[in-house]
């Protein structure tokens, strides 16, 4: 039994900390409190916690150093270094209360771009603000510094120091540069082009980690006759325990118990779904006696909230939102939900360039071990291009923007099937239009992007 410590990119603004207990009992994997990391990783106390911590090991090293190097050398040391206890309580004392100070205004900042955030944007946003590392990262730094000067005036007046002070001044410095730099963080997060910007960089990021490529098979079909010899026989269901979201799912883990246990297992549900207690989470079709198959639910998470960790939906809806709530009378902001068109016509694109209608998995050695539930592309199409339209039907410029992201993705699209698709959706939203509303000059350039459409192959 070992522990191994994981720290994997997976985006501009967060990672993910995964701490992995593995032990090998007959080529089994377990992972143990993958609900509890993700946790660690959405909270904000985590971070500054890490930075409080190397700040105390640091002022007990330091004190020490400074202890034994006046001690051996005091003689040697220009007097102009050493500095007294008065000086130094004076030092201290002046830079808690400047670093508390600094400290106490970036929570204000953060709780202006949170209220932000929600009123104006889409409360679904505000875990991009809080999963930022730089935010995480800027409170740490605070909470280093404000602890390191704390400690030291605890500790000063045992003996005339050298290091300490320096020290202070050095990160003193280092926290007005953090704090200057956070207002410009923050003053950059509360624009919400910057904010639509980085949700579709991170889809990006999110859709390749979801369609890399995998330790094991992938097949999007499969015998049926092999099929309908593994439903028939014994059947266990594995019923959900709590009511939540799925946030994530561990593939890897579920096809290694399946091959360890000599059974298929059919998942019945799939990332971003909600699930209800007691609801049917996934079959296990076996011929050995009962599995223990509570130990299955290390490798599902649900919570109480969706993340976008491997959430495409869910980013998706982020964009919906923020483009929805721009088309609200309150703020009446087109603009805004055209880029969000833009940049959800450039999400579907690049998805429907590597989707796969992934239903089998295997081991390593081609049996089938997995069959499990998939979110098709319509699914994608219908909940963020249709709910967009429904929103903003009314509008000629929003029309249009639609009609003209759908006339790019067909384009821009090499898979014959996925422009089939697009068509589909674009045939809908002209027929939904209500041409008369609009002025005949309105009229003409819904119908020149409608023609030029009908050109695409």
């Amino acid at each position: 039994m070992f522990v191994r410590l994981n720290i994997l990119p997976l985006g501009n603004r967060y990672f993910e900390l995964r701490l992995i207990f593995e032990v090998f009992k007959g080529g089994l994997i377990i992972t143990k409190f993958p609900k509890v990391l993700l946790n660690i990783r959405d909270s904000f106390w985590f971070v500054p916690t890490l930075y409080s911590i190397a700040s105390l090991i640091l002022v007990i090293s330091f004190h020490i150093v400074d202890e034994l190097v006046l001690s051996d050398i005091s003689d040697k040391v220009p007097k102009n270094l050493v500095i007294n206890e008065q000086i130094a309580k004076g030092i201290y004392s002046s830079l808690v209360t400047a670093i508390l100070t600094m400290t106490t205004i970036s929570f204000s900042v953060i709780m202006v771009v949170l209220s932000t955030y929600s009123s104006q944007f889409s409360p679904r946003t505000l875990q991009d603000f809080m999963q930022s590392r730089m935010t995480h990262h800027v409170l740490g730094v605070f909470c280093f510094g404000f602890i390191f000067a704390l400690v030291n005036l605890m500790l000063v007046g045992q003996h005339d120091t050298i290091i300490g002070p320096l020290l202070m001044i050095i990160i003193s410095i280092l926290c007005l540069a953090f704090f200057i730099f956070f207002i410009h963080h923050a003053a950059k997060w509360l624009q919400v082009s910057s904010l639509i910007g980085i949700i579709h960089t991170d889809s990006k990021k999110v859709i390749e980690h979801a369609y890399s490529e995998q330790k094991f098979g992938e097949f999007e079909k499969w015998d049926e006759r092999e099929l309908n010899q593994i439903t028939s026989q014994k059947r266990f269901i594995l019923r959900a325990d709590t009511t939540g979201y799925i946030q994530k799912i561990e593939w890897m883990h579920l096809v290694n118990w399946a091959k360890s246990h000599r059974c298929v297992i059919e998942l019945n549900e799939h990332i971003g779904n909600y699930v209800m207690e007691d609801l049917p989470l996934l079959s296990i079709y076996s011929v050995e006696q009962q599995h223990d198959i509570n130990k299955i639910r290390e490798f599902i998470v649900i919570g109480a909230e969706r993340t976008d960790l491997e959430d495409i939906e869910f980013i998706l809806q982020k964009l919906v939102e923020i483009a929805v709530k721009a088309l609200s009378p309150s703020i009446n902001d087109p603009d805004t939900a055209i880029n969000c068109i833009n940049r959800i016509g450039s999400i579907l694109n690049h998805l429907g360039k590597v989707y796969k209608d992934i239903r089998y998995l295997t081991d390593n050695r081609n049996d089938l071990r997995l069959i499990k539930s998939t979110k098709q592309f319509d699914e994608y199409f219908y909940k963020s291009i249709l709910k967009v339209f429904y929103y903003g039907k009314q509008d000629v410029f929003v029309c249009y923007s639609l009609l003209e992201v759908l006339y790019k993705m067909a384009l821009a699209n090499p898979k014959p099937a996925i422009r089939r698709k697009i068509k589909v959706y674009h045939h809908y939203i002209s027929e939904s239009i209500n041409w008369n509303e609009f002025d005949q000059l309105d009229h003409e350039h819904l119908q020149a992007i409608y023609n030029r459409f009908e050109e695409v192959e």
